[in-house]
């Protein structure tokens, strides 16, 4: 079964560059995100750990949803685009069911609002990874237990909260 709640978040253009990474793709790569007030990704880490024994890192820009993470060149319209969106509440819906690839943890999620920003800068609605709100990941130490967890719940999806339909990634 699946069960989506609502949560608002507040648009934020041009996010800080945490990691080096980050830094050697900015002249190229654009970043908008979909900032959610409170602690969604901890809330929904503590449920891991109390079920599965697994602890995870936080994400590095806290609870939030991705919107744009892509090559974008054309600053003019980034700059039109960003003036109408920055800033601006918008409402996603998230599914409660977490998934996991056995690296990541993750809620599915997506947003009407967040489509119509990706079409006003002349992207198509849906990134290429599905939209999502990060919970956490495993480090070199959890990673063969979360691995394990991920197995199980694709073997038996009804039993771990999630439905049958397969993850989106």
């Amino acid at each position: 079964m699946i069960s989506f709640f609502e949560i608002k978040a507040t648009v934020q253009f041009d996010p800080r560059n945490y990691t080096k990474k980050h830094e050697n793709q900015s002249s190229w790569k654009k970043s908008v995100l979909a900032n959610i007030d409170g602690d969604l990704h901890e809330y929904y880490a503590w449920f891991i750990k109390k079920r599965y024994n697994l602890e995870l890192l936080p994400p590095l820009r806290k609870s939030h949803m991705t919107i744009v993470n892509d090559k974008f060149t054309d600053g003019r319209i980034w700059d039109k685009v960003k003036k109408k969106w920055d800033g601006r509440e918008i409402t996603l819906k998230f599914d409660v069911n977490s998934r996991t690839n056995g690296e990541h943890w993750w809620l599915r999620s997506d947003s009407i609002e967040a489509q119509e920003l990706r079409k006003d800068l002349g992207l198509p609605p849906s990134p290429f990874y599905k939209y999502h709100i990060t919970i956490g990941l495993t480090n070199s130490k959890t990673r063969f237990h979360s691995d394990y967890i991920h197995r199980l719940t694709d073997m038996f999806p009804e039993q771990h909260g999630a439905d049958t339909l397969p993850s989106w990634r």
